[in-house]
């Protein structure tokens, strides 16, 4: 049973100062998974002075480019090589299913990687200016001390991708990881030791949300880099605003798979339950509305139910599990007040419902969840709820479908079934989100990330992701 009892602070593993350590249970069956160190506000001060000290005076910021790069290859090495006891922690410690965790694991290699082709292709210097009109020299800089806050739901790739692209930038970053994932966070410390980076120029904090504000409002914090939900996005974003600080922000979603009346049904239905309920619904990006023509719509349904069903739900740590238990008792009874909503508002439950699956009440579980008959002004699919539920909505025709998927506060993500690629295409033009998929394509880590309106400001992943760690100096030569 893994035991943190020190923080890594500025490369040092210290002391908390105050208060007992964090007992990390288990969402399956609430056993004692480990203890970690949490910090508190003076355990941010220590770790933003390092931060700061390493910043205006150490060597990291003015480096080669090529050294920071070999120090974050060095670093990728050793995360890659410990994939699957990272995996195995995470499952343990926020119940997300091994197959989950084991496959986001083994791609973060190529997401780092595809930073570290991004900073080589950079042209960290260059000259500006037309021949004949005055010349400019343009620097890109990093941007200073970074706050990298993170949720629990997918730590390691939530933490890398903003600590990666700031450290090949040359900024010093805090880490602050969520309590419910705090173990994982402190061996990801362990990683980022092994591999030698500077004194101050990382460090790793479990911290509650109280403690969490504090490091955004600290004056020594230059960057916010945040994932988690739009309402704590748009607090952070005004804590930025009041102090001019650089901030990106990646937030929530509620998007919508359009299912075209020439799809091939047999690729729409087995894709669903990935799409909707993967990471057991506590994702983001989750495809948690599906447009459906009315034509089609009980064919539709039908198959998509049928698939909802055969899912199976149980401890995350077995392979065959494809969902597992919710986070906390708290997200549980949040993910079961929507489902008592849907029925409120008149929604027809056909897969799931209220109550945990048969011989699994001890954990956080869910039923997975399927409604038929939504109307897009319904709690359930207007409201992100982070959890195994689906809503099947039916559309008239390729306008109203377009209509309902930006009928949405949200814009993070979608998707499109057809058989006719380009008609898919000329569909994701329509759709106002910052990422689409045409029949469940994949894009890599090399595209930018991120949403529109209430999903986030910014972008992550490849060039768009290192730049939002840069500033821009104009000198005239």
């Amino acid at each position: 049973m893994p035991d943190y009892e020190n923080l890594f602070i500025g490369g040092h593993w210290l002391p908390q100062t105050s208060g007992p350590l964090l007992d990390i249970r288990s969402p399956h069956d609430h056993s004692l998974v480990g203890r970690s160190a949490q910090a508190s506000a003076a355990d941010v001060d220590k770790a933003v002075a390092a931060a700061r000290k390493a910043f205006d005076d150490g060597p990291w910021p003015t480096l080669d480019p090529k050294e920071r790069q070999s120090a974050v290859r060095r670093f990728n090495e050793l995360h890659a090589a410990r994939a699957a006891e990272i995996a195995a922690l995470v499952t343990a410690e926020n119940g997300t299913p091994y197959w989950f965790t084991s496959s986001l694991q083994t791609q973060m290699e190529e997401q780092t990687n595809a930073f570290l082709r991004a900073a080589e292709a950079l042209a960290w210097e260059e000259k500006a200016g037309s021949p004949g009109s005055a010349q400019a020299l343009v620097r890109r800089e990093p941007v200073g001390v970074v706050a990298a806050v993170i949720p629990w739901n997918a730590p390691h790739q939530s933490a890398l991708v903003k600590v990666i692209p700031a450290l090949l930038a040359g900024c010093t970053v805090i880490l602050k990881a969520s309590p419910e994932t705090a173990l994982d966070a402190l061996l990801l410390a362990g990683i980022f030791e092994e591999a030698g980076f500077p004194e101050g120029v990382i460090s790793v904090l479990p911290a509650d949300r109280q403690t969490s504000e504090y490091l955004i409002a600290h004056p020594g914090v230059d960057k916010i880099a945040f994932t988690g939900s739009t309402a704590a996005g748009r607090r952070i974003a005004s804590i930025a605003g009041e102090q001019l600080k650089r901030v990106s922000l990646e937030l929530g979603g509620k998007s919508a798979s359009i299912v075209l009346d020439d799809a091939d049904l047999a690729q729409v239905a087995p894709a669903v339950p990935y799409l909707a309920f993967g990471n057991n619904g506590e994702s983001c990006a989750a495809h948690t509305r599906l447009l459906v023509p009315r034509s089609r719509y009980e064919e539709v349904l039908a198959l998509v139910a049928a698939a909802a069903e055969q899912v199976t739900v149980g401890d995350p740590a077995d392979p065959g599990t494809f969902i597992g238990p919710l986070v906390t008792a708290v997200q549980k009874e949040r993910v079961q007040s929507y489902i008592q909503s849907g029925i409120d508002e008149g929604a027809r439950l056909v897969v799931g419902g209220l109550g945990s699956p048969e011989g699994l009440e001890q954990g956080n579980y869910v039923r997975p969840t399927v409604f038929a008959d939504v109307d897009n002004s319904m709690r359930i699919a207007q409201e992100e709820i982070f959890g195994p539920v689906l809503v099947v909505i039916a559309y008239e025709d390729e306008d109203d479908a377009v209509r309902i998927a930006n009928d949405s506060p949200y814009g993070l993500s979608g998707g499109v079934w057809t058989s006719d690629p380009e008609r898919g295409l000329a569909i994701a033009r329509r759709i106002r989100t910052g990422t689409f998929l045409v029949n469940g394509a994949s894009f890599g880590f090399d595209a930018p990330f991120g949403g529109y309106k209430a999903s986030g400001i910014g972008r992550e992943f490849g060039t768009a992701g290192l730049a939002t760690y840069l500033e821009y100096k104009t000198i005239g030569v």
